[in-house]
């Protein structure tokens, strides 16, 4: 396995090939840009930022590279999404985006690839995180500086933007505790005190802020996180009860 470094340098390289003039820069987010990076639980998000859209042909070589990279790379591969120059700097909310590819997607890339590069266009809320993240931590991989390319997003935007990322929350924290638990966390952190934090800061801020009968399973959750071993089980009773908790205090104003 390569470490993150190695595999970006790689895209960059690829991408830059690729996309040549069109590309105005690739933009790094997520655990790498926070410091949290976890080989084996994290993967690699980027955004890529170009003039005008680009060609099939040239969707096709963008996933082709991320596919052919797969082996070498973490578990949970990759987070990319390919937006317009013209929606980052005088941000739109939900963004338009041309391409995006995560681990969720790869059968679907590998049964029809054409079709999938055809097809995965549209807006997503997620990227007013993850541009909001940019600004904040992220830093350049190639091309122009990050307030060169990306506006401010509007405060509602980013909020509307993370909660909705935690509405199903209490059907997903079964499948999913320590994502769940940790997220809702930066996000209450984010509603109470203005602060953009990783899910491993989100989870220290509750262990820091939250009722106590709360930071047994957020501190068990941080824990999980930053291991490099599988997740443990989770009592279920005691994390719905975590959820209802969060939820109600997220979403009341």
């Amino acid at each position: 396995m390569m470490n993150y470094n190695e595999i970006l340098d790689k895209i960059a390289n690829e991408y830059q090939g690729i996309l040549r003039d069109n590309l105005v820069g690739i933009y790094v987010h997520g655990s790498i840009a926070f410091g949290c990076f976890n080989q084996i639980k994290s993967d690699i998000d980027f955004i890529v930022v170009v003039d005008k859209p680009p060609t099939i042909e040239e969707k096709v070589a963008l996933i082709e590279t991320l596919l052919d990279l797969s082996a070498d790379a973490p578990p949970k591969g990759f987070e990319m999404s390919l937006v317009l120059s013209s929606v980052c700097k005088n941000f739109i909310y939900p963004t338009p985006f041309e391409l995006h590819y995560s681990i969720a997607h790869l059968q679907r890339c590998k049964d029809d690839l054409r079709d999938y590069c055809t097809s995965m266009n549209g807006t997503d809320k997620d990227l007013a995180a993850h541009v909001t993240v940019i600004k904040h931590v992220g830093y350049t991989l190639i091309g122009k500086q990050v307030s060169d390319v990306f506006g401010e997003v509007p405060k509602e935007d980013y909020i509307d933007s993370i909660k909705g990322d935690i509405v199903d929350s209490k059907e997903d924290v079964i499948e999913n505790p320590v994502y769940i638990i940790l997220n809702l966390c930066r996000v209450l952190a984010y509603k109470n005190n203005d602060l953009i934090l990783s899910k491993e800061q989100g989870g220290l801020w509750g262990i820091e802020n939250l009722p106590k009968q709360h930071t047994a399973l957020v501190s068990k959750a941080l824990n999980n996180y930053k291991s490099e071993e599988l997740e443990e089980s989770f009592d279920r009773e005691e994390s719905l009860i975590f959820c209802n908790y969060m939820i109600e205090n997220i979403f009341t104003t």
